[in-house]
């Protein structure tokens, strides 16, 4: 009987052993996996803060930066020599350099200050982007190179300080010596005195092409 009892009570205690050993196995599977998981949440939050930042970083710099107007596009010429831009011409507000694919621009990305158009006359090459907010606004540009006559310069500045919403400035890059400019809208002129010159003042200064019709042409940057 007693080695009965002797064999009974080891067997107890072995079975009881190998059920701490288990637990123990157990609680050490537990922590492991806790710890895992743990970390695997710690990484994906580190990765998904990381992508939204260089995701956030990735669209600021392409709506601030070498973006060309909006979109491609080009200008298509119509009967009455105005050329109409193709494409979507977007308005974003930005502060890094915006590449227009058009010179002078017609529209597209731009400073969220505009240069003052209440028939402003500037005698030095003023910055794209915020000549492109006055034309947002419903302004006409009139622009200029080295190639035109003075008289015309001279006559189209007069004509120019009479008009609320446009302005004029020298732009040396572009194609032609006399050139005009609405959102989205653009033609040369021969001179000061060229017909066309009224007809696209008439047709465009505040016009049916305007994205913010009444918007400020004052109160902007002066040069």
């Amino acid at each position: 009987m007693g080695s009965a009892k002797n064999t009974t009570s080891a067997q107890r205690k072995a079975r009881i052993e190998e059920m701490r050993k288990a637990e123990r196995s157990r609680e050490r599977r537990t922590r492991i996996l806790t710890i895992t998981a743990s970390a695997v949440v710690v990484v994906g939050l580190v990765v998904g803060g990381v992508v939204l930042v260089r995701s956030q970083s990735d669209k600021s710099d392409t709506s601030a930066s070498d973006s060309k107007g909006g979109g491609s596009g080009h200008f298509v010429a119509g009967k009455d020599g105005v050329r109409t831009w193709s494409g979507k011409l977007t308005r974003n507000h930005v502060t890094k350099t915006v590449k227009y694919p058009m010179e002078p621009p017609v529209g597209g990305d731009h400073n969220q200050v505009w240069m003052n158009c209440n028939g402003d006359v500037y005698t030095k090459q003023v910055n794209n982007m915020n000549a492109v907010h006055s034309l947002e606004h419903g302004a006409v540009w009139v622009t200029y190179n080295s190639k035109a006559p003075d008289a015309d310069v001279k006559a189209l500045s007069e004509k120019v300080k009479k008009t609320p919403y446009t302005l004029m400035s020298p732009v040396e890059d572009q194609k032609d010596p006399i050139m005009l400019s609405a959102w989205g809208k653009q033609r040369t002129v021969t001179s000061a005195s060229d017909p066309a010159v009224n007809t696209f003042f008439s047709e465009f200064v505040q016009g049916k092409q305007t994205p913010e019709p009444g918007a400020a042409c004052t109160n902007g940057l002066s040069q």
